[in-house]
This record gives C-alpha cells, structure tokens and sequence, in this order.
C-alpha cells in the first residue's frame, strides 16, 4: 500500500491523541509522518544527477576479438544512495566472455546486465568486463534502467540512462587464396594503372570532330553554333577505382527466402575484396540490393580516399541484413551510369541468371570492365570481355 494513503489515518491519530492528551498518540503517529515525508522526498530525488556510462575500449571489432569495457556510475549530489540497481540490455553476440553474467530476459538473443551500487555523495564506481564480439552486425546497447529509493525501503523510483550506444561487429575477412584471384592481377587492370581515362560525367569543353571519334561524343548546340562539326571533351582521370557490387539474393527468387550461410560468405567475400583494394591503393566504393539494419533501402557508398573509407566500406557491411530490396539486374543497370568512368566493377553474386549476364553485358559494352565472382554451384556463363571467378559455395558442416 502507498504510504502516503496513512497520512490522513495518522492526522486523525494525532487529532485524537491531543483532545485525550495522549502523547504517546500524538509521537508515534508524528514520527511517522515525518519519516514518510522524508522517504518521499528522497525518492523523488534520488536518481537527479546520476550519470551512467559505457565505456568500451572499441566500439566496433571483428569476430572473436575482445574488449575491453567499463561500467562507471556516478552520484553527482550531496544526497546519498543506499542502493541503486542497473538493468542494462545487453546483445549476446556482443556480450561478455563469461556468458552467465547475462540474466535472461524475454529476448532470446538479449540478457541484461545487472549491477548494484551504494554511493556516497558524489561518489563514482566502476566496473570491468571483456566484451567479445562473437557475430556480424551492428547492436544496439541500451538505455539501461536505473532503480533507487529512499533510506527506509518505503518507496521506488525508476529512470532511463545513458544513451543508446552501437556496438560494431565487422564481416569476417576470407583468405586471399579462397577467392581464387589471381595475385598478380586480382582484379584485371593492373596492366591499365597509368591509363588515362576520360570521365564522361565531367566534361570540359569542345573541339573539332575527328575520324575517330565516335558519333556520340558529338556535341550538336556547339555544331549548330558554329557550322562546324564539334565533339566534346571530358576531363582526364587515372585514379585506380574499383567499386564492389554486392547481391545479397541467395535465391533466384529473392521472395522465397534466403541462405543465411551463404549470404554470410557473399558478404565476407565483399569485404575481403574492399580489404584488399584499400591495400593496394584503390579508391573502393560499394553498392547493394540489400538493407542495412533499421532500413528499407538500398545502400551505396562512392568511391573516396578518405583515411575512414576502409571503416566505412566494413561499416556498411557489418548492417547489411537479408532484405532484398530490388532485382540486382535492374538495380545495376540504374547505379552503374553514377559510377567513375575507367573503374573496375567487381560483381560478387551467388546467382548467375541469363538476366544478370545479360545486363554484365550492356553495361561491359558500355565500356566498363567487369570483374565477376559467382559463388553458383554451376560456372557461369561465358560473357565477352567478362572476367569470370568461379568459387561454389560449399556449406561448412
């Protein structure tokens, strides 16, 4: 029962105790009045001014490393604390080394942290944990639940803490030799690295036509304008850019389902071949069919030099969920054209359609070179000027 609901009980006592001067019905009830004032009080200031933080060493990680992690709460008021719980959801796949420090809760793939504390004025505490990250994802942590109350254990108060913090869990990255690449030329240009290509989404002006040029170069208000037959001209480029070009379908029919396994290996696969062109002094960028957690819609990352673009690429790999949200063929059909001129497109697929290799051909005769790994348990098809990569996928029992 509220306390508060004996106060008037105990007004009546100390009414009664006076007209009968009685003094023992005038204390007790007096006293205990006071203390349910003084209970209440407490309880409602007891959690102003606690601060709860997470601090993990690395936020984000491969899997099978671990980390380190604090805990640290703090009481930033002259009111003491003589109890104070934490209830933080915890994801397990992010949990610590020693599992059984989870309680269980009512998500199967969720236990919750739990900590008590008794703080003094302006009092901190820590705790230590090793956190390992045991499987591919990007996992929200939090807000934790703190819970105090007053010195007498009359009253409860309960509050959020401490923002919600993502934890990063990046693809596992393959053995070079399990692509199958060959090491002296993986992704077919490397003959080409000082080649200059020109950008046609950058031109720069015109100049007279010439036998060779080709029809479309052809620039008609500057022929209209000057009588003179004028073709345009693009700005130059001989960056190395390589733009990896994941789908995520493992079915033909993407609506039937998928293979999680084997979206697994798609997916590492993609991120050991950012891995590698980072190293080998490439621009990378990437594009999807596929959803990162908490969207519905493709995903593309162009390609930069940024000093993060490795963390970036591994990033978006990390929350790349089974949602199929668009047919690769059409999908590349429509990204490709906002791609650089003179990159190189590896495709990594576990379906090789007619479609698909029909569309690796309209794109390739628009001169684009083409990179495709399939991991189909049937080669794919011959296409021309198509480099081919065959890796089966075979499912680790």
């Amino acid at each position: 029962m509220e306390p508060r609901r004996w106060l008037p009980l105990l007004g009546i006592l100390i009414v009664f105790g006076v007209l009968l001067k009685v003094p023992m019905l005038v204390a007790l009830p007096t006293m205990l009045a006071v203390i349910i004032g003084i209970a209440s009080w407490w309880n409602k200031h007891a959690l102003d001014n606690v601060v709860y933080r997470r601090r993990p060493y690395y936020r984000r990680a491969f899997p099978g490393e671990e980390v380190p992690l604090t805990i640290e709460i703090e009481n930033r008021k002259l009111l003491p604390l003589s109890w104070l719980r934490v209830q933080d959801p915890w994801p397990k796949a992010v949990g610590p080394v020693e599992e059984n420090l989870l309680a269980p809760t009512h998500v199967p793939t969720e236990g919750m942290l739990v900590n008590v504390f008794s703080l003094r004025w302006f009092e901190r505490a820590r705790r230590t944990y090793r956190l390992k990250f045991r499987q591919r994802g990007v996992y929200p942590v939090g807000p934790a639940r703190l819970q105090s109350g007053d010195l007498f254990g009359m009253y409860e108060t309960l509050r959020e803490a401490g923002p919600v913090e993502r934890l990063t869990v990046f693809p596992a990255l393959l053995p070079a030799e399990e692509l199958d690449l060959p090491a002296e030329d993986p992704f077919g240009d490397i003959r080409s690295r000082r080649r200059l290509f020109e950008d046609p989404n950058r031109p720069m002006g015109v100049r007279e036509y010439r036998p060779e040029d080709e029809f479309r170069r052809v620039h008609w208000p500057a022929t209209a304008r000057t009588g003179e037959l004028k073709v345009k001209v693009y700005q130059p480029t001989s960056a190395q850019v390589m733009v990896v070009c994941l789908n995520i379908a493992t079915f033909e029919r993407h609506w039937e389902g998928t293979h999680p396994a084997l979206l697994e290996r798609l997916v590492q696969a993609a991120a050991t071949l950012v891995q590698q062109g980072v190293e080998s002094g490439y621009q990378v960028g990437l594009i999807s069919n596929g959803a990162l957690s908490n969207s519905d819609q493709p995903f593309r990352i162009p390609p930069g030099r940024s000093p993060r673009q490795l963390a970036h690429l591994l990033e978006a790999l990390a929350g790349v969920t089974p949602l199929v949200t668009a047919g690769f063929e059409r999908y590349l059909l429509r990204e490709v054209p906002r791609v650089p001129f003179g990159a190189t497109l590896v495709i990594v697929t576990a379906i090789t359609s007619p479609a698909l290799a029909e569309a690796l051909l309209r794109i390739q005769q628009r001169g684009r070179k083409i990179t495709l790994i399939s991991f189909a348990q049937q080669p794919p098809p011959e296409i021309p000027r198509v480099r081919s990569v065959h890796v089966p996928f075979r499912e680790e029992v």
